[in-house]
């Protein structure tokens, strides 16, 4: 928090990921941004955000990866997290018509 966004390996990282993303997308001819998004879309991106960011922040670190090496090596917490991340989906999946989502 102290240095440089830029001395951050994992920033650094997220940021070519999006940079090669929106390559790949324009040399396919595919990169059209749309510039008009409805609200409920983009308050339904950062709820999403904060709930996945709170969700890494709890399980310090990559959430993902708690469920598979949890599961893979027959601990509780996986199956855990694996109801928990079935539900929420759900949860998720019955909340998008509330946000204009198809």
């Amino acid at each position: 928090m102290h240095g440089s966004i830029l001395a951050d390996d994992t920033s650094v990282m997220d940021f070519g990921l999006v940079l090669g993303a929106a390559l790949a997308a324009s040399l396919a001819g595919k990169f059209a941004p749309k510039a008009k998004l409805p609200f409920l879309s983009i308050l339904a991106a950062v709820i999403g955000g904060v709930l996945m960011g709170y969700g890494a922040r709890l399980a310090f670190g990559c959430n993902i990866g708690a469920l598979f090496s949890g599961i893979a090596t027959g601990s509780l917490h996986g199956w855990l997290w694996f109801g928990c991340a079935f539900i929420g989906s759900w949860a998720g999946v019955r909340a998008r018509p509330a946000f204009g989502l198809a």
